[in-house]
């Protein structure tokens, strides 16, 4: 089996070829023009170019290719055809995000894309066969059932990474400490021999994680470039495709199963659970008062936080460490085997809860209910229903 130093070597390939990569695809972005320009719906204050979806697309492909020739990985890429899907599902996903950062695409025709690489992960053999619910037994997805929540599976995923890279690093932060996480989780289940040597879902973390400490450094705060709808696009779909390799195809019961085949989609979920609801009251209060949809009247999770009187960087770090205490409170006991199991869900519930209480809608730096400054004076809205910054 491949040894632990072999998956540390390819997130070093990933991390290198897309930290060497990023300068190449920022000058291609600014000389085409392709440059995120400030405004009230994003948090960066200067002119910053997108693309940097491509350091990473090509930092996982050399990655994944070194994997593919050394030798260390020989199961996971003779006699299967879930490598081809690997790279198919990476490939129409970055593409479909890049049509987007370049010209607008609709919603439709990102869906369409999506669905399609979907598709393509799923006829290699990579898909949902086994489905966990908490608290509930293991089900056996029969074939129809299983495409069709495989798509869906992929397309959260996708949007939800989408969704969540509104700040500077946040977003590769989060799914780097994220894919890290499921790496050592999956590694672990092979060790206790619940996964069949060749499994290809550690490997494609373990790239993940590569290429997001990769791009770290041109997009923490002040980011010189963002990844934009191809890196987001790109990381979502394969940690789906990581996530249905390892959790949905294993029936065996292991230590924190359930929450680390939802914890891709969980967590970016969950860090933005308070601007999700603020949205969904936000429209229907709008449609309560027969307003228009971008009437401005909500605060982002970051005008919260900056009120708070955390900085730029602070607000990243907090959410990054969140991530982190989260993904370790349930490697815990995984590691320790199975010892603290019902610590899991009760430690879950209650960092959930402390966040909330921090970050709670309307929450002002001084504690007050309307987020009212020192002077009295309420800070001023922002308009839009999404803060993308890349």
């Amino acid at each position: 089996m491949p040894t632990i130093s072999s998956y540390l070597i390819i997130i070093g390939i990933a991390a290198g070829v897309t930290v060497l990569t990023v300068p190449i695809f920022r000058v291609i972005a600014i000389g085409r023009g392709l440059i995120v320009d400030p405004d009230e719906r994003r948090s960066h204050v200067q002119p910053t170019a997108t693309l940097g979806g491509g350091a990473m697309f090509l930092g996982f492909l050399v990655a994944f290719a070194v994997a593919a020739t050394s030798g260390w990985f020989e199961a996971s890429f003779h006699g299967t055809t879930e490598p081809f899907g690997v790279i198919a599902v990476a490939t129409m996903a970055y593409l479909v995000g890049l049509v987007d950062d370049v010209r607008e695409i609709s919603a439709p025709a990102k869906t369409a894309g999506l669905i399609l690489a979907a598709s393509a992960l799923q006829f290699s053999g990579i898909s949902l066969q086994v489905f966990r619910i908490p608290f509930v037994p293991v089900l056996i997805l029969p074939a129809d059932l299983s495409f069709l929540l495989s798509v869906i599976w992929l397309m959260g995923m996708a949007n939800a990474v989408n969704f969540i890279d509104g700040l500077d690093g946040l977003a590769a932060g989060t799914m780097g400490i994220g894919a890290f996480a499921f790496f050592l989780y999956s590694i672990q289940l092979r060790e206790e021999g619940l996964l069949l040597e060749g499994n290809i879902g550690p490997l494609i973390a373990a790239a993940v994680a590569g290429v997001c400490l990769g791009f770290l450094p041109w997009n923490v705060n002040p980011a010189k470039i963002f990844m934009g709808d191809g890196g987001s696009l790109l990381l979502g779909s394969l940690m789906a495709a990581s996530t249905m390799a390892v959790g949905g195809r294993t029936r065996s019961p292991f230590s924190g199963q359930t929450f680390f085949f939802y914890a891709p989609l969980v967590i970016p979920l969950v860090i933005l659970g308070v601007p999700m609801v603020d949205t969904l009251f936000a429209i229907v209060r709008r449609a309560s008062r027969r307003q228009g949809l971008a009437t401005a009247d909500k605060d982002h999770l970051h005008h919260r936080l900056m009120r708070l009187g955390h900085g730029h960087r602070r607000t990243v770090g907090i959410l990054w460490a969140w991530t982190a205490v989260l993904s370790g409170l349930v490697l815990w006991p995984v590691y320790r085997e199975g010892r603290g199991d019902r610590i899991v869900p009760v430690g879950v519930i209650a960092l959930g809860v402390l966040l909330y209480v921090s970050f709670r809608p309307g929450k002002g730096r001084n504690g007050d209910s309307n987020g009212a400054n020192k002077s009295g004076q309420t800070p001023q809205r922002r308009e839009g229903d999404r803060a993308q910054t890349g």
